[in-house]
């Protein structure tokens, strides 16, 4: 007699769409220490600003195609013909002021880069001892940290665009730098 697979516990928030549950079991939470996926990250959180994040996920691999591969050399580089390029592409939320972001932020990102020796190690100077945080959420969980306020605000000093606390903290979230899974969840 075959024994019946439970399946496992997860985090309400995905519901039961499948691209949703994917993301959630197998990205959502994980420390991510790489440049280019940071990029990735930061590119489409920008993009998910007072949207729903399933909105830019089903949109994802279009984005990928629009942005030359989240390359952020090749993104700092787009010129106003690009802004125009992707202003008529279906695939992507088409927000002037958003793609005009993804632009400058790219260059802002190469900036950090360059001043930090990576994004990632920019990220981590604001986190207590430069680890990720380990909350244990049992049922609420937090749409913005004191370190998503300190590293909005050093963004927005610096010139970035729709990267506000609240989208620095879903950005800590999908990268890993907080693990916000809850208690009673198998992927924690």
């Amino acid at each position: 007699m075959e024994k019946a697979t439970k399946e496992p516990h997860r985090c309400a928030w995905p519901g039961n769409d499948p691209l949703y549950i994917k993301y959630h079991d197998e990205e959502w939470g994980k420390p991510v220490h790489d440049d280019d996926k940071l990029f990735e990250f930061l590119l489409l959180e920008g993009a998910q600003a007072g949207l729903s994040w399933i909105t830019i996920l089903r949109r994802r691999e279009n984005y990928r195609k629009a942005f030359a591969g989240f390359d952020a050399k090749k993104v700092a580089a787009f010129t106003e013909q690009d802004v125009e390029r992707l202003m008529q592409d279906e695939g992507i939320i088409r927000n002037r002021a958003k793609i005009q972001s993804a632009v400058t932020n790219a260059q802002l990102f190469l900036a950090i880069q360059k001043e930090f020796g990576s994004f990632n190690k920019y990220l981590y100077s604001f986190m207590p001892d430069g680890k990720p945080i380990d909350n244990k959420p049992t049922e609420r969980i937090n749409a913005t940290s004191p370190e998503s306020d300190a590293i909005s605000k050093d963004m927005k000093k610096r010139g970035f665009k729709f990267f506000g606390s609240t989208i620095c903290y879903a950005h800590m979230q999908a990268t890993g730098m907080v693990n916000d899974h809850l208690l009673s969840c198998d992927f924690r």
